[in-house]
Protein backbone atom coordinates (compact mmCIF):
# COMPACT_ATOMS: atom_id res chain seq x y z
CA UNK A 1 0.00 0.00 0.00
CA UNK A 2 0.96 3.55 -0.63
CA UNK A 3 1.16 6.71 1.13
CA UNK A 4 0.12 9.98 -0.63
CA UNK A 5 0.97 13.08 1.58
CA UNK A 6 -1.46 16.52 0.89
CA UNK A 7 -0.95 19.41 2.24
CA UNK A 8 -0.07 18.08 6.16
CA UNK A 9 -2.17 14.69 6.83
CA UNK A 10 -1.06 11.65 5.14
CA UNK A 11 -3.24 9.38 3.55
CA UNK A 12 -2.77 5.37 2.85
CA UNK A 13 -3.60 3.75 -0.58
CA UNK A 14 -4.57 0.82 -2.08
CA UNK A 15 -3.26 -0.88 -5.25
CA UNK A 16 -5.48 0.96 -7.40
CA UNK A 17 -4.51 4.28 -6.00
CA UNK A 18 -7.71 4.64 -3.67
CA UNK A 19 -8.32 5.58 -0.22
CA UNK A 20 -7.72 2.19 1.43
CA UNK A 21 -10.13 3.48 4.56
CA UNK A 22 -12.65 5.70 3.77
CA UNK A 23 -13.56 6.63 6.95
CA UNK A 24 -10.18 9.09 6.90
CA UNK A 25 -11.53 10.89 4.09
CA UNK A 26 -11.86 14.60 4.40
CA UNK A 27 -13.11 17.47 2.14
CA UNK A 28 -9.49 18.46 1.72
CA UNK A 29 -8.32 14.84 0.43
CA UNK A 30 -11.16 15.43 -1.93
CA UNK A 31 -10.60 18.84 -3.16
CA UNK A 32 -6.72 17.76 -3.61
CA UNK A 33 -7.65 14.25 -5.19
CA UNK A 34 -10.14 16.11 -7.34
CA UNK A 35 -7.19 18.63 -8.53
CA UNK A 36 -4.87 15.91 -9.30
CA UNK A 37 -7.79 14.55 -11.36
CA UNK A 38 -7.98 17.61 -13.48
CA UNK A 39 -10.85 19.56 -11.44
CA UNK A 40 -10.09 22.52 -10.34
CA UNK A 41 -12.80 23.55 -8.00
CA UNK A 42 -15.58 21.41 -6.92
CA UNK A 43 -18.49 22.60 -7.45
CA UNK A 44 -22.36 21.85 -5.66
CA UNK A 45 -22.81 19.65 -8.33
CA UNK A 46 -19.68 17.75 -7.55
CA UNK A 47 -20.42 17.82 -3.94
CA UNK A 48 -23.74 16.40 -4.45
CA UNK A 49 -22.19 13.24 -6.49
CA UNK A 50 -20.37 12.90 -3.78
CA UNK A 51 -21.72 13.09 -0.76
CA UNK A 52 -24.32 10.86 -2.22
CA UNK A 53 -21.76 8.43 -3.17
CA UNK A 54 -20.71 7.95 0.22
CA UNK A 55 -24.02 8.03 1.66
CA UNK A 56 -24.80 5.49 -0.26
CA UNK A 57 -21.74 3.53 0.06
CA UNK A 58 -22.26 3.29 4.25
CA UNK A 59 -25.86 2.35 3.26
CA UNK A 60 -25.55 -0.13 0.80
CA UNK A 61 -21.81 -1.53 1.26
CA UNK A 62 -21.14 -0.79 -2.46
CA UNK A 63 -20.26 1.64 -4.44
CA UNK A 64 -23.16 3.14 -6.29
CA UNK A 65 -22.69 2.91 -9.99
CA UNK A 66 -23.07 5.30 -12.99
CA UNK A 67 -26.59 3.34 -13.54
CA UNK A 68 -27.07 3.94 -9.56
CA UNK A 69 -25.83 7.56 -9.58
CA UNK A 70 -28.23 8.33 -12.32
CA UNK A 71 -31.77 6.28 -10.85
CA UNK A 72 -31.15 6.50 -7.16
CA UNK A 73 -28.65 10.09 -7.48
CA UNK A 74 -31.34 11.76 -10.22
CA UNK A 75 -27.97 12.55 -11.81
CA UNK A 76 -28.29 12.21 -15.67
CA UNK A 77 -25.50 10.45 -17.30
CA UNK A 78 -24.25 13.39 -19.60
CA UNK A 79 -23.97 15.13 -16.41
CA UNK A 80 -21.56 12.75 -14.41
CA UNK A 81 -19.52 13.14 -17.60
CA UNK A 82 -19.63 16.75 -17.94
CA UNK A 83 -18.78 16.83 -13.79
CA UNK A 84 -15.99 14.20 -13.94
CA UNK A 85 -14.63 13.62 -17.60
CA UNK A 86 -12.74 10.44 -18.54
CA UNK A 87 -14.57 7.31 -16.40
CA UNK A 88 -17.20 9.08 -13.98
CA UNK A 89 -17.95 6.26 -11.57
CA UNK A 90 -14.09 5.63 -11.04
CA UNK A 91 -12.83 9.11 -10.49
CA UNK A 92 -16.05 10.21 -8.84
CA UNK A 93 -14.92 7.05 -6.27
CA UNK A 94 -11.56 8.33 -6.01
CA UNK A 95 -12.45 11.94 -4.72
CA UNK A 96 -15.36 10.58 -2.68
CA UNK A 97 -12.38 8.39 -0.85
CA UNK A 98 -14.35 5.23 -1.69
CA UNK A 99 -13.27 1.98 -3.38
CA UNK A 100 -12.80 1.90 -6.90
CA UNK A 101 -16.51 0.81 -8.08
CA UNK A 102 -16.99 -2.81 -9.26
CA UNK A 103 -16.59 -3.99 -13.08
CA UNK A 104 -13.96 -0.67 -13.81
CA UNK A 105 -11.07 -2.33 -15.35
Amino acid sequence: MAEVTLNTSTFTLDGDGYLADHTTWTEEFARDIAAQEGIEKLTDAHWNVINFMRSDYTEKGAVPTIRRLKKSGGIATKDLYALFPDGPAKKAARIAGLPMPKGCV
